[in-house]
């Protein structure tokens, strides 16, 4: 039986992602460079990537940014587009059919607490969750799978009683190697990426309803169950 839903928070709950990397993108061009998506997406969903562009841009521009106004007008850009931004579609409805049937509600994100609770609180969304566990509480964020399986733990559950959204191939990629059926919802920005090791993929969370949602996770398990039993069940061949 699912128990609990376990959710990404930026570019699930909040479209983060574009207005971030929008205003890199934009920095960059004004210094007569570019930022491809394909370099951007090492850190998307994560803070174990390589990718740094602070440091890729003074490569590409061949200068030192250091002292350089323009810097701090990317992070004031940053923050007015996403304080522009609403919940995206569908995710409050899940939240609030979560809560009627009786389900727990995680949160797993690579960001760090404040910045996510700060968002949370924000957008009135805080008191839905039972947990929430950012890059503060683990050693490797996604996709490494820590981050959802100190969700789990903190909320007493297996794998399998558990639903997670997410919209990265990060964090796709940690739930899958957490043992938990992931649907992917990508945003602007992550639809255009491969996303591998998702087990349903909706354009939006108005899309679902979350009991029909339930019934086809669990019909998912109970399928691999009998595939699993039957295979057990094979005699061995002779040598």
């Amino acid at each position: 039986m699912i128990h609990a839903l376990i959710f990404d928070f930026d570019g699930l709950v909040l479209d983060t992602e574009t207005p971030i990397f929008q205003s890199w993108q934009e920095l960059y061009q004004e210094f007569g460079c570019e930022l491809s998506l394909e370099e951007w997406a090492d850190i998307l969903g994560t803070m174990e990537g390589s990718f740094d562009p602070y440091a890729d841009l003074a490569r590409k521009s061949g200068r030192s940014l250091d002292g350089d106004p323009r810097i701090w007008l990317r992070q004031e850009r940053e923050t007015s587009l996403i304080l522009s931004q609403k919940v995206l579609p569908g995710v409050e409805t899940l939240l609030q059919d979560a809560r009627r049937l009786d389900l727990k509600i995680g949160m797993a994100s690579s960001s760090d607490r404040s910045w996510v609770v700060g968002h949370l609180s924000r957008l009135g969304l805080l008191h839905y969750f039972d947990v929430i566990k950012t890059s503060d509480d683990v050693r490797l964020t996604k996709p490494d799978p820590e981050l959802y399986q100190a969700v789990l733990k903190e909320l007493g559950i297996r794998p399998e009683e558990a639903i997670v959204f997410e919209d990265s191939p990060n964090g796709v990629l940690a739930a899958y190697r957490a043992g938990i059926y992931c649907v992917a919802v990508p945003n602007a920005i992550t639809s255009q990426l491969p996303i591998e090791h998702a087990d349903l993929r909706l354009q939006s969370l108005a899309d679902v309803r979350l009991e029909d949602l339930i019934a086809q996770v669990e019909r998912h398990h109970a399928q691999k169950e009998t595939e699993g039993n039957a295979l057990g069940s094979r005699s061995l061949p002779p040598v």
